[in-house]
Protein backbone atom coordinates (compact mmCIF):
# COMPACT_ATOMS: atom_id res chain seq x y z
CA UNK A 1 0.00 0.00 0.00
CA UNK A 2 1.52 3.82 -0.87
CA UNK A 3 1.40 6.45 2.01
CA UNK A 4 -1.25 7.92 -0.17
CA UNK A 5 -3.51 5.42 -0.30
CA UNK A 6 -3.20 4.76 3.81
CA UNK A 7 -3.73 8.70 4.32
CA UNK A 8 -7.10 8.98 2.62
CA UNK A 9 -7.82 5.14 4.04
CA UNK A 10 -7.60 6.46 7.85
CA UNK A 11 -7.91 10.28 7.33
CA UNK A 12 -11.40 9.92 9.11
CA UNK A 13 -9.57 8.18 12.16
CA UNK A 14 -7.49 10.80 14.31
CA UNK A 15 -5.72 7.89 16.47
CA UNK A 16 -5.71 4.32 15.05
CA UNK A 17 -4.15 1.35 16.38
CA UNK A 18 -2.27 -1.55 14.85
CA UNK A 19 -5.33 -3.48 15.14
CA UNK A 20 -7.54 -0.82 13.67
CA UNK A 21 -5.35 -1.20 10.61
CA UNK A 22 -5.18 -4.90 10.69
CA UNK A 23 -8.65 -4.90 10.48
CA UNK A 24 -9.18 -2.71 7.66
CA UNK A 25 -6.17 -3.84 5.63
CA UNK A 26 -4.88 -7.53 6.67
CA UNK A 27 -2.17 -7.73 4.39
CA UNK A 28 -0.57 -4.88 5.62
CA UNK A 29 2.69 -5.11 6.81
CA UNK A 30 4.01 -3.09 10.34
CA UNK A 31 6.85 -2.63 8.95
CA UNK A 32 5.88 0.30 6.87
CA UNK A 33 4.74 2.19 9.61
CA UNK A 34 8.15 1.89 10.87
CA UNK A 35 9.35 3.53 7.58
CA UNK A 36 6.40 6.10 7.26
CA UNK A 37 7.16 7.42 10.59
CA UNK A 38 10.86 7.88 9.69
CA UNK A 39 9.57 9.67 6.81
CA UNK A 40 7.00 11.96 8.97
CA UNK A 41 4.11 10.78 7.42
CA UNK A 42 2.89 9.00 10.52
CA UNK A 43 3.18 10.11 14.68
CA UNK A 44 3.35 7.22 16.57
CA UNK A 45 1.56 8.13 20.39
CA UNK A 46 2.42 4.71 22.13
CA UNK A 47 3.15 1.70 21.34
CA UNK A 48 0.40 0.07 18.80
CA UNK A 49 -1.03 3.29 18.63
CA UNK A 50 -0.64 6.36 15.68
CA UNK A 51 -2.15 9.46 13.53
CA UNK A 52 -1.24 10.96 10.84
CA UNK A 53 1.03 13.56 11.35
CA UNK A 54 -1.03 16.57 9.59
CA UNK A 55 -3.89 15.98 12.29
CA UNK A 56 -4.32 19.10 14.36
CA UNK A 57 -3.69 18.47 18.09
CA UNK A 58 -6.41 20.58 19.41
CA UNK A 59 -8.00 19.67 22.61
CA UNK A 60 -10.76 17.53 21.03
CA UNK A 61 -8.05 15.01 19.82
CA UNK A 62 -6.13 14.97 22.98
CA UNK A 63 -9.01 14.36 24.76
CA UNK A 64 -10.15 11.44 22.85
CA UNK A 65 -6.26 10.40 22.56
CA UNK A 66 -6.52 9.56 26.46
CA UNK A 67 -9.68 7.76 26.75
CA UNK A 68 -8.46 5.68 23.42
CA UNK A 69 -4.52 4.84 24.60
CA UNK A 70 -5.38 3.32 27.99
CA UNK A 71 -9.03 1.26 28.36
CA UNK A 72 -11.07 1.73 29.97
CA UNK A 73 -10.54 4.82 31.57
CA UNK A 74 -12.12 7.99 31.66
CA UNK A 75 -11.18 11.67 32.00
CA UNK A 76 -11.28 12.88 36.15
CA UNK A 77 -9.31 14.39 38.86
CA UNK A 78 -7.60 17.54 37.75
CA UNK A 79 -8.30 17.52 34.19
CA UNK A 80 -11.87 16.77 34.78
CA UNK A 81 -11.82 19.57 37.42
CA UNK A 82 -10.26 22.47 35.39
CA UNK A 83 -12.58 21.43 32.46
CA UNK A 84 -15.65 22.50 34.92
CA UNK A 85 -14.32 25.36 36.10
CA UNK A 86 -13.96 23.99 39.67
CA UNK A 87 -10.15 24.48 40.43
CA UNK A 88 -8.77 28.01 38.59
CA UNK A 89 -5.19 26.32 37.86
CA UNK A 90 -4.23 25.55 34.33
CA UNK A 91 -3.43 21.14 34.04
CA UNK A 92 -1.45 21.01 31.02
CA UNK A 93 -1.16 16.82 32.09
CA UNK A 94 -4.17 14.77 30.78
CA UNK A 95 -5.59 12.98 34.14
CA UNK A 96 -7.58 10.25 33.99
CA UNK A 97 -8.73 7.27 35.74
CA UNK A 98 -8.79 3.84 35.25
CA UNK A 99 -9.27 -0.16 36.62
CA UNK A 100 -5.93 -0.89 35.04
CA UNK A 101 -2.98 -0.22 37.04
CA UNK A 102 -1.49 3.24 37.83
CA UNK A 103 1.02 4.44 34.58
CA UNK A 104 2.14 7.21 32.74
CA UNK A 105 2.65 8.22 29.23
CA UNK A 106 4.77 11.27 27.54
CA UNK A 107 3.62 11.27 23.91
CA UNK A 108 4.51 13.44 21.22
CA UNK A 109 1.03 14.65 21.58
CA UNK A 110 0.90 15.17 25.29
CA UNK A 111 1.36 13.50 28.91
CA UNK A 112 -1.45 11.47 30.02
CA UNK A 113 -1.19 10.34 33.94
CA UNK A 114 -3.93 7.39 34.55
CA UNK A 115 -4.63 6.25 38.36
CA UNK A 116 -6.35 2.64 38.88
CA UNK A 117 -9.37 3.16 41.04
CA UNK A 118 -11.33 -0.55 42.06
CA UNK A 119 -13.75 -1.72 39.54
CA UNK A 120 -16.76 -1.31 42.13
CA UNK A 121 -15.97 2.81 41.69
CA UNK A 122 -15.55 2.50 37.94
CA UNK A 123 -18.67 5.00 37.11
CA UNK A 124 -19.70 8.71 37.30
CA UNK A 125 -19.07 8.98 34.16
CA UNK A 126 -20.21 10.65 30.88
CA UNK A 127 -20.09 10.58 27.18
CA UNK A 128 -19.67 14.33 25.96
CA UNK A 129 -19.33 15.49 22.63
CA UNK A 130 -16.48 17.05 21.64
CA UNK A 131 -16.56 18.13 18.16
CA UNK A 132 -16.83 14.55 16.22
CA UNK A 133 -15.41 12.65 18.95
CA UNK A 134 -17.30 10.93 21.82
CA UNK A 135 -15.25 11.01 25.01
CA UNK A 136 -15.49 9.86 28.37
CA UNK A 137 -15.59 12.54 31.35
CA UNK A 138 -16.13 12.34 35.01
CA UNK A 139 -19.63 13.87 35.95
CA UNK A 140 -17.88 17.06 38.33
CA UNK A 141 -19.46 15.11 41.03
CA UNK A 142 -17.67 11.63 40.54
CA UNK A 143 -13.86 13.80 39.73
CA UNK A 144 -14.30 15.68 43.43
CA UNK A 145 -14.96 11.89 44.97
CA UNK A 146 -11.87 10.39 43.04
CA UNK A 147 -9.89 13.20 43.33
CA UNK A 148 -10.16 13.25 47.58
CA UNK A 149 -10.25 9.39 47.23
CA UNK A 150 -6.75 8.94 45.47
CA UNK A 151 -5.29 12.00 47.71
CA UNK A 152 -6.14 10.48 50.89
CA UNK A 153 -3.54 12.82 52.31
CA UNK A 154 -5.82 16.06 51.97
CA UNK A 155 -7.30 15.77 55.26
CA UNK A 156 -8.14 19.29 57.24
CA UNK A 157 -10.19 22.66 56.68
CA UNK A 158 -6.83 24.09 55.51
CA UNK A 159 -5.89 21.22 52.95
CA UNK A 160 -9.07 21.82 51.41
CA UNK A 161 -8.68 25.78 50.87
CA UNK A 162 -5.17 24.87 49.22
CA UNK A 163 -7.52 23.18 46.64
CA UNK A 164 -8.78 26.90 45.72
CA UNK A 165 -11.95 25.18 44.94
CA UNK A 166 -14.59 27.64 42.85
CA UNK A 167 -17.30 28.16 45.42
CA UNK A 168 -19.75 29.70 42.61
CA UNK A 169 -19.13 26.76 40.11
CA UNK A 170 -19.32 24.35 43.16
CA UNK A 171 -22.70 25.81 44.23
CA UNK A 172 -24.19 26.06 40.66
CA UNK A 173 -22.95 22.69 39.17
CA UNK A 174 -22.58 20.06 41.81
CA UNK A 175 -25.72 18.32 42.74
CA UNK A 176 -25.44 17.14 46.02
CA UNK A 177 -28.44 14.30 46.26
CA UNK A 178 -25.96 12.65 43.25
CA UNK A 179 -23.08 13.18 44.74
CA UNK A 180 -24.16 11.38 48.17
CA UNK A 181 -25.44 8.68 46.18
CA UNK A 182 -21.81 8.15 44.27
CA UNK A 183 -20.17 8.69 48.04
CA UNK A 184 -22.09 5.32 48.89
CA UNK A 185 -19.49 3.42 46.98
CA UNK A 186 -16.39 4.35 49.16
CA UNK A 187 -15.43 3.90 52.29
CA UNK A 188 -16.35 5.59 55.35
CA UNK A 189 -13.32 7.63 55.54
CA UNK A 190 -13.87 9.23 52.73
CA UNK A 191 -17.24 10.13 53.89
CA UNK A 192 -15.77 12.00 56.93
CA UNK A 193 -13.02 14.11 54.53
CA UNK A 194 -16.07 14.89 52.02
CA UNK A 195 -18.17 16.56 54.91
CA UNK A 196 -15.15 18.38 56.00
CA UNK A 197 -14.58 19.77 52.37
CA UNK A 198 -18.14 19.97 51.81
CA UNK A 199 -17.96 22.61 54.86
CA UNK A 200 -14.79 24.35 54.05
CA UNK A 201 -16.31 24.85 50.11
CA UNK A 202 -19.60 26.18 51.50
CA UNK A 203 -18.82 28.03 54.53
CA UNK A 204 -15.59 30.14 53.14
Amino acid sequence: MQIFEFQKRFSPYSIFSLRDIQKLVPDFHRIQLDRWEKKGYLKKIKQGYYSLSDHENDRNFIFYTANRIYAPSYISLEKALKFYGLIPEEIFQITSVSTKKTTNFTTPVGNFSYRHIKPSIFFGYRLMDFGKKRILMADPEKAILDYLYLNPQLKTVDDFREMRINREEFLEQIDLKKLEKYLEAFNKSLALRVNIFFNTVQND
